[in-house]
């Protein structure tokens, strides 16, 4: 008679499962630049591996300086997943001299994703964002303009969110086929979560839609353009350089000119200035956050942080 077969221990089992997974065994190793870049790319490996994140924290893009454990983890990656130099120019050479063996996938250049000229005239100013390069490319406008002149934020546009997230399993796909199916099936759950996301937060700020507000900087013209919304100027149009006292002044002047209700501050940035500017005007103050800067790293980031500024827009503006 044959020996009657005995289970296998739980962690010999769970062992040998492991080795046979191609998910645990062979997924590719990941870096994403900010938090919300690190959002969307999570959600998409979700059930496959964990990406690694280089601006942790409240830091800002703007202002970020590389750590060697980024150089390190930029030279392990087999992807890199970033908006482009325009706005994280931190990463411009690194990309190129950790990164050598890493694809690295621009997301200002994905397909679908709509770019917005970034805005100048009266409480806007002109963007220089001191790069010395220009890449020109065609998207869903019909005119080809440098990227240094593109609003940057582009995942505050929910549209744009969805074009990042097949973009992000297209090159996962092709860069892991044992997991295609898996990044496949996660993307169109993520791009059906940010369609309900989209409708939820249309039906909360319509009560505000067209009342003025003033920014810390340009951080939220697709958001403003998706829901309505009337930014009428922002403090500073670089957040690495203070504001003169004559940029200051000048806000100030316009927010009675301008109407606008509520002046909000960044978290990454200093509050005083937007005290300075609304004492003795009838503008109340708010704090918007572009990129979740207290919020827990993951797939849920990117919904809470469009909660919040949702929330924020509507209890400042609405009250």
């Amino acid at each position: 008679m044959r020996a009657a077969m005995r289970p296998l221990p739980l962690l010999a089992l769970a062992a040998t499962l492991a080795a046979a997974s191609p998910a645990l065994a062979e997924a590719p190793k990941v870096v994403a630049s900010i938090k919300p870049v690190h959002s969307l790319v999570a959600a998409v490996m979700e059930g496959v591996a964990e990406p690694a994140l280089i601006v942790r924290g409240a830091a800002s893009p703007h202002t970020y300086a590389m750590k060697p454990s980024d150089a390190k983890a930029l030279a392990a990656a087999d992807l890199v997943f970033w908006i482009g130099p325009e706005l994280e120019g931190f990463l411009d050479k690194p990309v190129t001299a950790n990164a050598r063996k890493a694809t690295s996938v621009t997301l200002l250049e994905a397909p679908g994703v709509t770019l917005l000229d970034a805005r100048e005239g009266g409480a806007w100013e002109a963007h220089d964002h001191g790069h010395e390069h220009k890449h020109d490319h065609k998207h869903d406008h019909e005119d080809e303009h440098g990227h240094d002149e593109v609003n940057t934020h582009i995942w505050l546009s929910p549209a744009n969110a969805r074009a990042m997230v097949a973009a992000i399993a297209e090159a996962l796909s092709a860069k892991d086929p044992a997991n295609a199916a898996a990044y496949t099936a996660n993307a169109e759950r993520t791009a059906r979560s940010i369609d309900a996301l989209d409708a939820e937060l249309k039906a909360a700020l319509a009560p505000v839609a067209g009342k003025p507000f003033v920014v810390f900087h340009d951080a939220y013209q697709y958001f403003e353009a998706q829901y309505g919304l009337n930014g009428v100027g922002a403090i500073t149009v670089n957040p690495e350089r203070r504001p003169s006292a004559k940029r200051l002044s000048e806000i100030r002047a316009k927010i009675g000119g301008l109407g606008a209700a509520c002046v909000f501050a960044e978290p990454q940035f200093e509050p005083a200035l937007v005290n300075t500017i609304v004492e003795g005007t009838p503008a109340k103050k708010g704090v918007l956050d572009p990129e979740g800067a207290d919020l827990k790293d993951g797939p849920g980031l990117y919904p809470a942080l469009m909660r919040n500024i949702a929330a924020s827009l509507k209890d400042c503006l609405g009250s």
